[in-house]
């Protein structure tokens, strides 16, 4: 009798971390059963995958969704619409919602917000000086996939500026760390550099000091502690070269907003559209995140999504906020990468799910492989797109991209084997389960 599975992926191009080749993907009850050549055996349902790549699953570890407290700008239905229409079969969310996300009753709340999402979630509980004792606790809660640290004042109420306050969340955590490595009392120094109304000031007023001078410090404190830290969206050239040195306690995150845009450029063009924490550099800081992909520095992609509307954004500098949307951006800007030459499909497959997979101790989710989430983003590499305000599900309706020509785009998000997005089209909306995590990596 022939092999019988609940989905066959038929005749793709299958990547994974055994290779690539053609090859049929089978699934039964929500994982991966095998990979091969299944032309003899039958399916509930059969998608045919000729002439398509089928990747893992491609994972968005940083994304903030703004619910609760901020829902003009985005929530965590628009936001999982966004991500599935790009690929993305799981997101990790951001604690700077309103009230934050600091307590096991916060996330409690979101998980059961998150009920709405199309895609697979989990949540960073917020480390502050009076929860700090707790981390360890908080950090193992179901739907949680670690504590996130802001060093530098951003977007939201959460700061660790001081070396104190950071040592006391790296003494309580058994998991690692996430931070957004500025140092605030740089920043301080140098927020009366701001030039009302002229967005190429953000880039000195967050000059690449601050970002080194953070990082360097947050490693020092690591070491200290024996624990381990995820730095994320670095930005210069000289924290990659000083990370590249420390990777036995350091995992790496780059956006493809910084690997994409430069200064001074970006501002003149897009003004607050193109203003994030930390900021977009010039092509010499770029060329070093290149680097860091090239030489094996950067652990993972992650879009740091983070939208505001556009008349929050018309403000003229600096009071207009920080952040950008990009979740469902990232597969298709990091493709057309790809299609010019910069990145390796290989490459790309483990910033976006081998990575997050290793970094944060994902159980079951992040690899084609037998008995892991069947998950599948499925691309055109053919296609050519011209993204557009019009075409993004987030809120905020808007994208740094706009008018761009991307060759690359995927077609298909299948997650545990159920297919949510198919040819733009979200045709299942409520799919998402929280993210399961190694308890071994828990001690």
């Amino acid at each position: 009798m022939s092999e019988t599975f609940d989905l066959i992926v038929r005749g793709g191009e299958v990547i994974n971390h055994a290779g690539r080749g053609l090859a049929d993907v089978g699934v039964r009850d929500g994982r991966f059963v095998r990979i091969g050549d299944l032309s003899q055996a039958s399916a509930a349902e059969v998608i045919d995958a000729t002439g398509l790549l089928v990747m893992p699953g491609v994972i968005d570890s940083q994304v903030h969704f703004r619910e609760p407290g901020l829902e003009w700008k985005e929530d965590l239905e628009t936001g999982s619409h966004a991500a599935v229409l790009g690929g993305v079969v799981a997101v990790f969310e951001m604690p700077n919602t309103e009230p934050v996300t600091t307590n096991a009753e916060a996330l409690a709340d979101k998980l059961v917000r998150a009920r709405r999402m199309a895609c697979d979630h989990a949540f960073y509980v917020g480390g502050t000086h009076e929860n700090a004792a707790h981390l360890g606790e908080l950090e193992q809660l179901p739907g949680c996939c670690g504590v996130k640290v802001f060093m530098g004042a951003s977007t939201g109420s959460l700061l660790v500026a001081d070396d104190a306050g950071v040592a006391a969340v790296l003494a309580s955590i058994r998991r690692r760390a996430a931070f957004h490595s500025e140092d605030e009392y740089r920043l301080a120094e140098r927020r009366p550099l701001a030039r009302t109304g002229d967005w190429t000031s953000h880039e000195e007023v967050r000059d690449a000091a601050s970002a080194m001078q953070s990082t360097e410090r947050l490693v020092r404190l690591a070491r200290a502690s024996g624990k381990r830290i995820h730095v994320l969206h670095v930005t210069t050239a000289e924290e990659i070269e000083f990370l590249s040195h420390n990777k036995d306690v350091a995992s790496v995150e780059v956006t493809p907003q910084h690997l994409t845009l430069t200064a001074p450029d970006a501002y003149e063009r897009l003004k607050g559209l193109a203003q994030m924490n930390p900021p977009i550099r010039n092509a010499y800081h770029q060329a070093g995140l290149w680097r860091g992909i090239m030489d094996g520095v950067a652990d993972v992609l992650g879009s740091d999504h983070a939208p505001h509307t556009l008349e929050e954004k018309a403000r003229p500098y600096p009071a207009s906020p920080s952040g950008m949307p990009g979740v469902q951006t990232l597969l298709p800007i990091m493709l057309n990468h790809v299609a010019h030459g910069r990145l390796s499909l290989e490459r790309l497959v483990d910033l976006t799910s081998h990575g997050p997979q290793r970094v944060f101790g994902m159980a079951a989710k992040g690899r084609m492989a037998e008995g892991y989430d069947a998950d599948l983003t499925l691309v055109d590499l053919k296609a050519e797109r011209v993204l557009r305000h019009a075409d993004m599900a987030s809120r905020c309706g808007w994208t740094p991209f706009d008018g761009m020509t991307v060759r690359g785009y995927p077609v298909m998000t299948i997650i545990r084997g159920k297919t949510v997005m198919r040819d733009g089209e979200i045709v299942l909306p409520s799919q998402g389960q929280p993210v399961r995590f190694q308890e071994s990596l828990a001690v």
